[in-house]
């Protein structure tokens, strides 16, 4: 009996001393990864500011095929909540606190486990670091309970070390998943179509066709802040007018424009000019996507003219018009160009 007393009493001591060496565990934590993504902070802060597109970059996801997830009614912005439930990952819940755009999100997280809730606050930032650069950052931050101290204790790594890995494999998925979402495009041709035409204040230069793009960010805000100078009102979105191209020289000379509603005599030394674009008749195509795939959707023009019998306007130039452009939608993918070829 009085061994049996004796390994209680030792029990006893081990279990006190256990209890207080778990209570002197400091249980704060805090875990952050950060990555460089090559995509713009609005089209990020978006996409992380969306519930539903967890779905598609969550590392969780790669942990477990049986999570059911369920969204509440608002699943963007300050509000925005979602569920989750998964036999082998535990159950959960997340809500959006506060989201500054594009500049930061902060969320509370809830771990539904044996011991009881579990909440932390989560965080995100996005420091842009170029045009179409961001460094994304991801954190989590809380205080482990007395029971949450003590089953970290019996596990060969910490709950820290757990989940670092987790966030680092989250953000590549991230980065994955963003760049896919942005060179996704489409090409179709509209067919025969009138375009009504008009004035339009415009800046012309010739170049490689290598540097058009770069010509173009420098020439357009041009002619923007001219007609914004002189009070010109803006009757339709920004266009290009190909004056000639030639791809076996790799060369081009192109006006880069924005309609306005009447004629404009401009001064003589003037960079920005006034023209005229007549009524015609044209084959109209329209690319939704970024820029990259212009080519594809000219030559998918050009092809549907040949097809079917068309001929050229060799007096009339084609021109692009950028109906979505990077100013109104951050994601290339959303981006809608018009291309008109005209055709007698």
């Amino acid at each position: 009996m009085k061994i049996i007393k004796y390994l209680f009493f030792l029990l006893l001591l081990v279990v006190i001393g256990g209890g207080v060496y778990v209570a002197t565990i400091n249980g704060e934590f805090q875990i952050e990864e950060s990555r460089v993504i090559d995509a713009p902070d609005e089209l990020l802060f978006n996409t992380i500011n969306e519930y539903k597109t967890w779905e598609k970059w969550g590392p969780w996801m790669d942990e477990s095929d049986d999570f059911i997830m369920d969204y509440s009614e608002k699943t963007s912005g300050e509000g925005a909540s979602y569920s989750w439930k998964s036999e082998t990952e535990g159950d959960g819940r997340m809500q959006t606190e506060k989201a500054v755009p594009f500049t930061s999100i902060d969320q509370k997280i809830t771990f539904i486990t044996p011991m009881g809730e579990s909440n932390s606050d989560i965080y995100w930032k996005f420091e842009k670091i170029e045009e179409k650069k961001t460094k994304v950052t991801w954190g989590m931050k809380g205080k482990q309970s007395f029971m949450e101290k003590a089953f970290w204790v019996t596990q060969d790594s910490t709950f820290s070390q757990m989940l670092r890995p987790m966030y680092q494999r989250g953000l590549k998925n991230l980065d994955n998943y963003t760049k896919e979402e942005m060179q996704k495009y489409a090409v179709s041709v509209d067919g025969i179509t009138e375009h009504a035409g008009g004035f339009y204040m415009y800046t012309a230069t010739a170049s490689s066709i290598a540097t058009i793009s770069e010509k173009m960010a420098q020439m357009l805000p041009a002619v923007d802040s001219y007609m914004k100078q002189n009070n010109l009102p803006q009757t339709g979105m920004p266009f290009t007018i190909y004056n000639n191209f030639s791809e076996e020289q790799g060369t081009a000379i192109f006006s880069t424009a924005i309609p306005t509603r009447d004629k404009v005599v401009t001064p003589k030394d003037s960079a920005i000019l006034c023209d005229f674009l007549p009524k015609q008749k044209v084959v109209k195509t329209t690319l939704k996507g970024d820029y990259t795939n212009l080519k594809e959707a000219w030559e998918t023009g050009y092809k549907y003219i040949t097809d079917n019998g068309l001929e050229l306007d060799e007096k009339s130039p084609a021109f692009e018009v950028y109906r979505v452009e990077s100013t109104l939608q951050p994601n290339p993918a959303d981006w809608v160009t018009e291309i008109y070829i005209p055709i007698k």
